[in-house]
């Protein structure tokens, strides 16, 4: 895995963190060094993920779907499968394990739409850890299901009520937290934002993906044409991509345009954003022209974030992912298409990617293959979707 020099990729990335943070940051990255490599943390992490997690999960050829659509053959890496119904488990297991390793006694995590917090939960339960878990206030009434996962999980949620009570709000409370028990604390983040070692750290452990999907795309002598994966902060994608950018596959990454790039109520970032700093790293955001983040909107609680991880804002400046946008209309139908033809109900966040995949199949040929990582199940999003077909059956 190729690590980025002084945290940097291109110009984004980097350490913008507060001086009481330096030391927690380089004792992070010390350690993070020293057991990546190591064989029985390695063969450990490889254990849990595979009879506990449950990997590899499966390439799955969309038929009906690919047939109905009539052009290029749709996969689906079924990151759904994996224990808590999505690919967070990847890595809160690998950063579980460090801060195990670190002696560290408290775990505290941030969450968008409950899965990451969930998965922390589940992680810390599995290696004997308490976790706390910051969520913004929003997110707990849409995502209640979640909240009481994590609470029979023995994990206490911090409901966020300051600023738009999403995720960046959470954000921002777990970094509070962190400043101030910095010494028996470690800060699990959920996506590959934030300051270095974290999205490089994040990538590592959601490599497995990728890596899956190039053995298992061999296994049927096909290399896909089109690689596609929605993007939030960004960690199914990048986990998706990394180990796929030496290939000739079109990449492409897919973000919320909620009710449209030109209505500000959308979380579009590499579409819209401009180059600023958020959350200790350099990277595209959504902001005003004082710099002043500004409120995000997605049906999907999971990508509601005003930043993303500054990696794929390298990959989109080097022109080697291409970054699209669904809106929350295209999701809803993309989510019932795949319901109703594959006996799959997705994540929202993950609709998302299968909207700009049908798209994209529509258009090709029926040799060409996309593969698209479903990287969460829709069981929490039912409710959601049920609210927005009440609002817009047309009478």
């Amino acid at each position: 895995m190729k690590y980025p020099k002084n945290g940097k990729f291109g110009e984004f990335g980097g350490k913008f963190i507060p001086e009481t943070l330096v030391p927690a940051v380089e004792e992070l990255e010390e350690n993070y060094l020293k057991f990546k490599n190591n064989k029985e943390f390695k063969k450990e992490l490889d254990y849990y993920l595979k009879v506990y997690a449950g990997r590899p999960t499966p390439l799955y050829y969309a038929k009906n779907l690919s047939e109905k659509l009539g052009g290029a053959r749709i996969y689906l890496k079924r990151e759904d499968l994996l224990h808590g119904g999505a690919h967070k488990i990847n890595n809160t297991l690998g950063q579980a394990l460090l801060a195990k390793k670190m002696k560290k006694k408290r775990i505290i995590a941030e969450t968008g739409a409950g899965q990451h917090g969930v998965a922390t939960a589940m992680a810390c339960a599995a290696l004997g850890m308490k976790a706390e878990v910051y969520m913004g206030y929003k997110d707990t009434i849409r995502q209640k299901l979640n909240v009481f996962r994590m609470n029979l999980l023995g994990s206490q949620v911090h409901p966020v009520k300051s600023g738009s009570k999403t995720l960046k709000d959470a954000i921002n409370e777990a970094i509070r937290d962190w400043i101030t028990n910095v010494e028996t604390t470690y800060y699990l983040l959920g996506s590959a934002v934030g300051p270095h070692p974290y999205p490089v750290m994040v990538r590592d452990f959601q490599s497995v993906i990728g890596n899956e999907i190039k053995s298992q795309m061999k296994k049927i002598n096909r290399t896909p044409d089109n690689v596609i994966a929605c993007v939030g902060g960004g960690s199914n994608a990048i986990g998706t991509f990394y180990p796929l950018v030496d290939t000739n596959a079109e990449i492409i990454g897919v973000e919320a345009a909620g009710h449209g790039i030109k209505s500000n109520k959308h979380s579009a970032t590499l579409s819209a954003g401009s180059k600023g700093v958020l959350h200790g790293m350099m990277t595209y955001l959504l902001q005003d022209d004082e710099g002043q983040i500004t409120e995000t909107h997605s049906i999907s609680a999971g990508l509601d974030y005003p930043g993303v991880g500054p990696e794929h804002s390298y990959f989109k400046d080097t022109k080697r992912v291409k970054y699209h946008a669904a809106t929350d209309t295209e999701v809803i139908d993309a989510f019932l298409m795949l319901t109703r033809t594959e006996g799959i109900i997705p994540a929202l966040e993950s609709a998302h990617a299968i909207a700009e995949a049908i798209k994209v199949a529509k258009k090709g040929k029926k040799s060409e293959s996309i593969v698209v990582t479903l990287s969460g199940r829709g069981d929490k999003d039912v409710e959601e979707v049920q609210n927005y077909l009440n609002k817009n059956v047309k009478d």
